[in-house]
């Protein structure tokens, strides 16, 4: 009998050697398969990284203010919450991302600024932003116990800005603030200044 007859008897006459092996083969394979990928989320995240990098470029050839703003409305939110974290490890400040852009619970990054920790609310808005966003942050700052950054790309109304002054902790980024942060401008950001 030939070897691989001989193994194939062996298998037949034995169906639980037979289901072990075809176990541990499948084992290893799925072991094969799945080294060196990447998860899905994983991906997504060097892919928004990646775009992140072109609309920074994109934006240096932007000639005025006004397109930029307008430029950084259309982009995928995803990709303005890596903007602002890239424009912030640009001026040498550690940020750590979410391990998911969703289900963050109004948190989209954080950074540490001279030893202090600060939360980032990102809103990629068109229109006025919305008051219960800020007292929504305002509220995860007091449980974390430090301070954010709110940075959006609309238009901050008169119950915001009454908001922002009931949650001192809550600085405020957007309009030329927001696009000196993205063209590397550096800024002082310091506890318990308004932004």
């Amino acid at each position: 009998m030939m070897p691989l007859q001989h193994l194939a008897a062996v298998l037949l006459a034995s169906p639980l050697l037979s289901a072990a092996l075809t176990g541990v083969f499948i084992g290893v394979m799925a072991i094969f398969s799945l080294r060196g990928r990447k998860t899905a989320c994983q991906r997504r995240h060097g892919q928004y990284q990646a775009a992140a990098e072109r609309v920074i470029q994109r934006l240096s050839q932007l000639s005025g203010d006004a397109q930029r703003l307008t430029y950084l409305r259309k982009i995928n939110p995803y990709v303005f919450e890596e903007v602002l974290l890239l424009a912030f490890e640009r001026q040498g400040h550690p940020v750590k991302r979410n391990a998911s852009y969703s289900g963050d619970g109004g948190l989209d990054g954080q950074v540490f600024i001279a030893g202090e920790r600060y939360l980032i609310q990102a809103k990629r808005y068109g229109k006025t932003i919305t008051p219960s966003h800020i007292q929504i942050f305002g509220a995860l700052l007091l449980k974390e116990r430090c301070e954010g950054f709110f940075i959006h790309t609309g238009r901050t109304g008169h119950f915001s800005r009454a908001l922002l002054l009931a949650h001192p902790q809550v600085h405020l980024i957007s309009g030329q603030q927001l696009l000196d942060l993205l063209a590397g401008k550096s800024h002082e950001f310091q506890q318990g200044k308004k932004q």
